[in-house]
């Protein structure tokens, strides 16, 4: 019998950085921005447990990386879209980087996972967390 996990976040890249990408993709220059975006709202989603972070994505979706939050030594979160999606940049003991990026309700998830990471490392969230 497996132990539940019970989650916090499931969904995909906050709605606004499509519609922001697709207007920028009326301009020749940004039409790769425009196409990221879309691949983004199409294939990638994310799932925040009290556990794991999972983010599938790639093309297709065919892509998944799953962490535990005790593999976690750094947090760093940038608003983007004048506040209302963001990215979050999570920093792992071999030092490779996972990136979650136009996330809803970031500065919520970003606590979260500081608060999951203080509680499963023993170190405090100021030692982990970066703005």
């Amino acid at each position: 019998m497996g132990i539940k996990e019970s989650s916090f976040y499931e969904g995909g890249p906050h709605i606004g950085d499509l519609i922001f990408n697709i207007l920028l993709g009326f301009t020749v220059i940004c039409l790769p921005l425009t196409v990221g975006s879309l691949v983004r709202a199409i294939w990638l989603r994310y799932r925040i447990t009290d556990r794991r972070i999972s983010v599938t994505g790639g093309w297709m979706g065919k892509d998944r990386t799953d962490i535990i939050y005790s593999e976690i030594v750094k947090i760093t979160k940038m608003p983007r879209g004048i506040g209302l999606w963001g990215d979050i940049v999570i920093t792992l003991k071999d030092k490779s980087r996972l990136e979650l990026r136009s996330l809803p309700r970031f500065r919520e998830i970003y606590d979260f996972i500081a608060e999951r990471t203080s509680d499963k490392t023993g170190r405090p969230i100021e030692a982990i967390t970066t703005n």
